[in-house]
């Protein structure tokens, strides 16, 4: 089964970041967190992707082409212009990096990547800015359970603000951190889709999460796959510094690998 990761938006709140670079090439302990998220699938044996480029999508081609030198130790020749490989310890990944357009809404990038689904009757799909200690096979099991067309992963993620109590004076009567449960549920990506999702598309000049969700909500094709633990997106700087911080202290719970 492919495993079909968005990447081509411009990540407008981290131009601090995607001034120079696509938002799945930021980096999370010197590794793109697109990488992250392609080692999540692999830890389960889903070695197969086709990513949607968009914005500075060469960088993402750039880094795959080279990919295989960056993780050898090798010898240059300089006199004789050659140079050896010490190692190949690289991951058994097939990589289909598709052009999208680039400014291809969601629906769209999907349409364009049609042809690479081949004969698979499904297809994972992600966005390339989150990660999750999410358990993909039982994702997949949920999936198969209910026969649907979607199944989309959803999750209450901790809250960022402080659930206030006012009166009417402007008192302030209590303050107290929101936790998981009080808030609402969304969708975090990681979802499996049948191909008869792309009969919901129309001519993808829509983002999926409107029209198209809406449409098979409608239609009782979507399932949510409830989702308790560990999951964040990179939204913005704030985002990109907790990640580093989990990275960087051993405790990143995504990593399976």
């Amino acid at each position: 089964m492919k495993v079909v990761i968005l990447a081509g938006g411009l990540g407008s709140r981290l131009s601090e970041e995607t001034a120079v670079k696509p938002k799945p090439m930021v980096e999370i302990g010197g590794r793109p967190i697109l990488w992250h998220i392609m080692k999540i699938y692999s830890a389960f044996g889903y070695h197969d992707f086709i990513i949607c480029c968009g914005y500075k999508g060469h960088i993402i081609k750039e880094y795959f082409t080279h990919y295989h030198m960056y993780q050898t130790n090798t010898t240059f020749d300089l006199t004789g212009g050659g140079h050896i490989e010490h190692n190949h310890d690289t991951e058994p990944w097939k990589i289909t990096l598709a052009d999208t357009g680039f400014s291809t809404l969601t629906a769209g990038r999907i349409l364009r990547i049609r042809e690479y689904i081949g004969e698979d009757e499904e297809f994972m799909l992600t966005y390339g800015d989150g990660v999750a200690d999410i358990d993909i096979e039982k994702l997949l099991e949920f999936h198969h359970s209910h026969g649907r067309i979607a199944t989309i992963t959803t999750t209450r993620p901790a809250g960022r603000f402080g659930a206030i109590k006012i009166d009417e004076s402007g008192q302030v009567e209590s303050f107290k951190e929101k936790a998981r449960k009080d808030q609402s549920w969304v969708n975090a990506g990681y979802m499996v889709l049948n191909k008869r999702v792309f009969d919901y598309l129309g001519n993808g000049s829509t983002m999926l999460e409107r029209e198209p969700f809406e449409k098979l909500a409608a239609a009782e094709e979507m399932m949510a796959y409830r989702h308790d633990g560990f999951w964040s997106p990179m939204d913005n700087i704030h985002d990109r510094d907790y990640l580093n911080m989990l990275w960087g202290g051993g405790e990143a719970p995504w990593k399976n690998w």
